[in-house]
């Protein structure tokens, strides 16, 4: 087993970068990974050796298999197989007959055409058999890589189990037909029951494993001891299967079965499982790329593309026909065909099956059918992921859209009266206004800074020191935009055109000058391109006074607000802020706390309360809401609580550079995962000595 670790090492960061590369092309990561397990197989550059392929890295594949299927059994919930029982007896019946139809017809005519030497019923009989077969990895993989959801996903689901199952059983009638035919072996009705006691015992054998998984689901609480229990049960099930002869597939899916339909109904060992499997599965595909023989598709030549394409065929054509027949939606019955193109586990496994029972027969079927899968696993997912596409089953598809009248960048109209300016206004609230897009939401926020600080907004432009355009910009019209917006908030607008080779030093300069007690800039993610990255971080560096980095998403709303906080010394940073919205309209402010897995309950309550006595010593108690929570992964926490609010205040820490680079910054995460606007509040930088 020598260098076993840095081969898997080696694979799960290639699987990585062809994962990338794919969704750069708006290619599925399946095929990203089987392309590059083809480059580095034995077919291809030969860096991945035949005695990796097959021996050393042989245990992935299995494993593999068996958490594929055992999650395909997840889908087999007959709560939601009833409603739909009747529509899938007639896809899968339309799909399975059409596939066979086709593929036999197809292959029977082409070498009637050009005879291929031992092609003849029995080799097109179990090539139509064979051609029934869908890779249900390739299949799972896509669905989950898109999260998809919706008709045509579940019914894919349910289908590829059932799908599998009708192959095995269809090959193993074919297969007894044509060894009576031939005279050779038992007679037909001992091989047909050999074939359904096969499918029987896989079945039963999954049946009990997943009793035994229900069992120990609810005797182990912890995660960790169910995660090592089930995959003891599941792996001890397809070895058992592949020592009995039987099928680890059809048994990983019964014991998927059994565990989501039980009446207690608990799916936390398939979350368990999802958890450990994207590395194995990862591994699974590259592999699966390697075992591919591009010399197959010589051997077999016209044969098995034409095999590829009948099966094709025989798949979109069945649906639709199966879809018409038994009343489905026509997304369904126009994209499922194109969704079950992949093929790989099971095909495969019949041609093992084959080599081992019929040897002259193998000889013929297995380069077509090994073509076949190189051109299905290749292809196939590609189609599956733009049949959900087309089908609107995405997440991106699913998830609610905005309004075509949205901009990207807007702000709803003010409603509030509007402000009455101090008597005695001291200093200025800066704030950039390079950007059109952004100037004003800008000089809103300003605004409303300035009415807390009793200040006055301060619009500035810096122009490059070459640029023709002189002090008088502000006079033809410039900041048009940011004054109308002040008006309306009953302000008036200070101005300024800067010309400078620095847009950071120029800012920093004037905030200096004009005694402001806070800059404010923009971002709406493009800007960053534009080098704005650079700048906020460099006035952020030098800035006399806090900075608010205003990140646009969509209309900004601050009715409703989140503050998350790891620390009560954040809440500090942006308490100004909160006042000077709170100041104006209806408000709900929410602290939510972030605080370790493993905290107490006790802990729990401690840091709410100290939450809740910030805020009153804030005189900020009548706007606010505390939580705290005990969170794994403060990111995900923060952009499921941020859906229930319109818009967040976020404390970044002062970190630059190298600390930056190695600590990161959750603000700043949040605030470019987010689909909400964000005011990411950094403090005053320290005087210097």
């Amino acid at each position: 087993m020598e260098g076993i670790t840095l081969w898997i090492a080696c694979l799960l960061g290639l699987g990585l970068v062809a994962a990338y590369g794919a969704r750069r092309l708006r290619l599925p990561a399946v095929t990203g990974y089987i392309a590059a397990g083809l480059v580095l197989g034995p077919a291809g550059l030969g860096l991945l050796e035949a005695e990796v392929v097959g021996g050393r890295l042989e245990h992935f594949v299995q494993i593999a298999l068996m958490l594929i299927a055992f999650g395909i059994g997840e889908h087999l919930e007959l709560r939601r197989l009833r409603p739909v029982l009747g529509r899938l007896v007639f896809l899968g019946g339309g799909e399975g007959c059409a596939c066979f139809v086709a593929v036999a017809g197809g292959v029977l005519a082409l070498t009637a055409l050009r005879p291929v030497p031992g092609v003849g019923f029995s080799a097109a009989f179990l090539l139509a058999a064979i051609s029934i077969a869908t890779a249900p990895a390739s299949v799972l993989h896509v669905t989950r890589e898109l999260k998809a959801a919706g008709p045509l996903t579940d019914l894919l689901l349910q289908g590829v189990a059932a799908n599998n199952a009708l192959a095995i059983a269809c090959f193993g009638l074919v297969f007894a037909l044509s060894q009576k035919s031939a005279g050779a072996g038992a007679g037909f009705a001992a091989l047909a029951a050999g074939g359904f006691a096969g499918i029987a015992l896989s079945l039963s054998l999954g049946l009990c494993t997943g009793l035994l998984l229900d069992f120990c689901a609810h005797r182990f609480g912890d995660r960790g001891e169910m995660l090592t229990a089930g995959l003891a049960l599941l792996l001890l099930c397809g070895e058992s299967a592949r020592l009995l002869g039987l099928s680890p597939l059809l048994a990983g899916m019964a014991a998927g079965f059994v565990v989501v339909n039980r009446d207690r109904r608990d799916v936390r060992l398939f979350r368990a499982i999802n958890a450990f499997e994207p590395p194995i599965t990862v591994l699974f595909f590259i592999l699966a790329g390697a075992h591919l023989d591009r010399r197959m598709l010589l051997a077999a030549g016209w044969l098995g593309i034409g095999y590829f394409v009948l099966r094709a065929i025989g798949k979109v054509a069945g649906i639709w026909l199966g879809g018409r027949l038994g009343g489905a939606p026509d997304v369904v019955g126009r994209y499922l065909g194109l969704a079950m193109l992949p093929q790989a586990g099971v095909a495969i496994g019949l041609v093992v099956l084959l080599q081992g029972e019929a040897p002259a027969l193998a000889s013929v079927v297995t380069p077509v059918v090994l073509t076949g899968v190189f051109l299905a696993e290749l292809i196939g997912p590609v189609f599956t992921r733009l049949a959900i596409i087309r089908a609107g089953e995405t997440a991106d598809a699913l998830a609610p859209s905005r309004s075509g009248d949205d901009l990207p960048v807007s702000i709803p109209p003010w409603n509030w009266p509007p402000l009455r300016p101090g008597a005695n206004v001291h200093g200025t609230v800066v704030f950039g206004a390079s950007l059109s897009d952004t100037v004003a939401g800008l000089a809103r926020v300003s605004t409303l800074l300035s009415h807390y600080y009793q200040a006055r907004p301060l619009a500035v432009r810096v122009v490059k020191a070459d640029c023709l355009e002189d002090g008088r910009a502000g006079e033809t019209g410039v900041f048009a935009r940011e004054r109308a917006e002040t008006a309306k908030l009953g302000y008036d607008l200070a101005t300024a055109v800067i010309h400078a080779a620095d847009v950071a030093d120029a800012l920093v300069a004037t905030a200096r000058q004009s005694g402001a007690r806070a800059i404010v800039l923009g971002d709406t993610g493009e800007a960053a391109a534009a080098g704005f990255e650079r700048i906020i971080g460099a006035v952020v560096r030098e800035a006399p006074c806090p900075v608010v980095v205003v990140r646009f998403c969509g209309e900004m709303h601050t009715e409703r607000l989140l503050v998350p906080v790891v620390r009560l010394a954040d809440l500090d940073v942006v308490a100004d802020v909160l006042k000077a919205l709170a100041a104006v309209g209806r408000h709900r402010i929410t602290l939510l706390r972030l605080m370790p897995a493993e905290v107490t309950e006790e802990g729990i309550a401690r840091a709410e309360e100290g939450l809740r006595a910030w805020a009153w010593d804030r005189e900020l108690g009548g706007f606010i809401y505390t939580r705290a929570v005990a969170t794994a992964a403060r990111l995900d926490t923060v952009l499921a609580e941020a859906a229930e609010h319109d818009c967040l205040v976020l404390a970044a820490p002062r970190v630059h550079g190298v600390q930056r680079f190695f600590f990161g910054s959750l603000a700043l995460d949040v605030a470019r995962s987010c689909a909400r606007p964000a005011l990411v509040v950094h403090a005053a930088a320290p005087p210097r000595a």
